[in-house]
């Protein structure tokens, strides 16, 4: 049964396309004016996307909402979404507001504006839509951050009891239900954050039981239920693996490990995009070294730490061979994430996805540095032994096990260089907690690849204003998530009294919410202003009907951004106003 799930998962994702939805097209087309009524809306992305309850919101010239039938993909095509029209639309403008939820379980957001006959005067303002809800999204980043720690600990700790065979087990048992204990907590509030994750809500609704049955039938549910189900069915097998051969309860082991490793893989990144059945084994793969690494490595610390009796040299040794795998794995597989998901060499330091993967890199350097050290002091603690006997000698995993030694070590030596090799593998664990954060953050990051092909779909836009004057201005205040556009139409754009719309749009053009909008004219050659144009808010967009500009002339326009508490950016434009 769990097999067949994920299978399920895995195969439902093999279908080619860019991590992270793009709107790839609309019918009716953004900014239309068409002449008839049309009978329904239809979004077509750039991958296939899971719908929710709430995923079309479209409000009428009169500013209210239009009643709309429960969506669904069009002609059963994934990566559509459909919703049927009243037959009665009137004359003006339209404003459609989406929400659906990616292959890679990450929810994406827009909206755009058709007419009927004619523009209104004033296009329907949607509701500020927030992409997502601050609370909810940092709770469920937290969660996700725990689970990764949680299964490095759990299936490293058990990889290194299972193949580096330490003497003492018992500093093992901590770290073993700790990770299981901390996965199936983190596992289960994924599950009930879910629904309010994906629609943008705070976490106070996840206690509407109405959202569970979709989140259930979702990708990203259905993954997490079964990461459930395998922690729950290793906590059966533990106990009647005991009787069993070591060979049975490494195979027992591997297994639930890959199946644990592919609740991620098929929800993540690696579900969506261009060559999904490589990436996903990538992924699984990657995933897999990354825990035999650094959760060996903190059931090593462990065990030197609190052993009765140090480990012995064959211990570490095993160790050392398993973590120099481990890395040729990361590596191997990380190159060819690092292709997937960047697409070309400018996207490492003109992107967030690619400057978060340089910072991860950067990391992964410091990781290494401190397994050489961890090298090093292994290689002096080894025991004296035949010159034909080669036993490897190495903790981290900065190369191929030296030559051993044969020089005996005295035992005050031999203290010393134990306590070095505790400082450097408690550096390594330090350093990999320090990974494993960026990891998370680097899963949650639209890839550079897919952000370059949502550059191609179509802007959402604003149906323009008669005799308007229409602009937009960029924004980047350098944070991440900070920066977008602001859409400014100026109505009649003359001397004199006018009205002033300005729509604010994020990084990937969906409609985005800001707490601050300020905007301000100033005419310096007859040294007139700043006029303030004293915009408010009026729930979704901002507006003023009352901005009298009294003279002719190129007037600067100054217009403040506040994305935050703390972070803003201030940028101008030459405004040409007309008699």
């Amino acid at each position: 049964m769990l097999l067949g799930t994920l299978l399920i998962l895995l195969l439902g994702g093999a279908a080619p396309a860019s991590a992270h939805a793009a709107l790839r097209a609309s019918d009716p087309e953004e900014g239309s004016v068409v002449k008839a009524a049309p009978t329904h809306i239809t979004l077509t992305f750039t991958e296939s996307v899971g719908l929710l309850e709430d995923s079309f919101r479209v409000y009428g010239p009169d500013n209210r909402r239009v009643h709309m039938e429960e969506p669904a993909h069009a002609a059963g095509a994934a990566d559509t979404a459909r919703a049927a029209l009243p037959r009665d639309l009137a004359e003006g403008t339209y404003t459609v507001a989406w929400r659906v939820v990616s292959a890679d379980s990450h929810p994406v957001s827009g909206a755009f504006t058709f007419s009927v006959g004619k523009p209104s005067p004033t296009p329907p303002a949607a509701p500020a839509d927030h992409a997502e809800h601050a609370v909810t999204k940092s709770l469920y980043d937290t969660g996700r951050y725990l689970a990764y720690i949680a299964a490095a600990l759990l299936i490293g700790t058990a990889a290194f009891a299972a193949l580096c065979r330490p003497p003492d087990t018992a500093p093992l048992r901590a770290p073993l239900l700790f990770g299981w204990w901390t996965l199936l907590v983190t596992t289960a509030a994924l599950l009930v954050l879910r629904a309010p994750y994906e629609k943008g809500t705070s976490p106070a609704t996840a206690l509407d039981l109405s959202s569970f049955p979709g989140t259930l039938t979702g990708r990203p549910g259905l993954a997490l239920l079964t990461r459930l189900a395998l922690l729950l069915t290793a906590a059966f097998l533990v106990p009647l693996l005991r009787r069993r051969s070591p060979r049975t309860r490494v195979t027992a082991g591997t297994a639930l490990s890959l199946g644990l490793a592919l609740t991620w893989a098929s929800a993540e990144h690696a579900s969506a995009g261009i060559q999904v059945p490589v990436a996903m084994t990538s992924s699984v793969l990657h995933l897999l070294a990354m825990a035999a690494w650094l959760g060996g490595l903190t059931a090593l610390l462990l065990t030197l730490h609190r052993a009765k009796t140090p480990p012995p040299y064959p211990t570490v040794a095993r160790f050392s061979r398993l973590a120099f795998t481990s890395v040729t794995v990361l590596v191997v597989t990380g190159v060819y994430q690092s292709w997937r998901g960047l697409g070309s060499w400018s996207a490492l330091t003109g992107t967030t996805y690619g400057r978060t993967l340089t910072v991860k890199l950067a990391a992964t350097v410091f990781l290494l540095l401190a397994a050489a050290l961890s090298r090093r002091w292994t290689a002096l603690l080894a025991r004296p032994v035949p010159a034909e006997e080669r036993v490897p000698a190495l903790v981290g995993a900065a190369g191929p096990p030296p030559e051993p030694r044969t020089t005996t070590v005295t035992a005050g030596a031999e203290t010393l260089h134990r306590r070095a090799l505790r400082r450097s593998v408690l550096a390594e664990v330090v350093v990999a907690v320090a990974v494993l954060l960026v990891t998370t953050v680097l899963t949650g990051t639209l890839p550079s690849r897919a952000e370059a092909e949502a550059a191609k779909a179509p802007e959402p836009q604003v149906a323009g204003l008669p005799g308007a004057e229409a602009f937009t201005v960029p924004y980047d205040t350098g944070t991440p998530g900070g920066s977008g556009t602001v859409q400014l139409q100026m109505d009649p754009g003359r001397v004199g009294e006018n009205g002033l719309q300005a729509v604010v749009f994020g990084p990937q053009g969906a409609l985005t919410f800001v707490p601050e909008l300020r905007v301000s004219f100033t005419l310096p050659a007859k040294d007139v202003g700043p006029i303030d144009a004293k915009l408010t808010d009026r729930g979704g967009y901002w507006a003023t009907n009352d901005l009298t500009l009294p003279l002719e002339g190129t007037w600067t326009l100054k217009l403040t951004v506040r994305v935050s508490d703390i972070d803003q950016i201030t940028e101008t434009r030459q405004v040409k106003i007309t008699r």
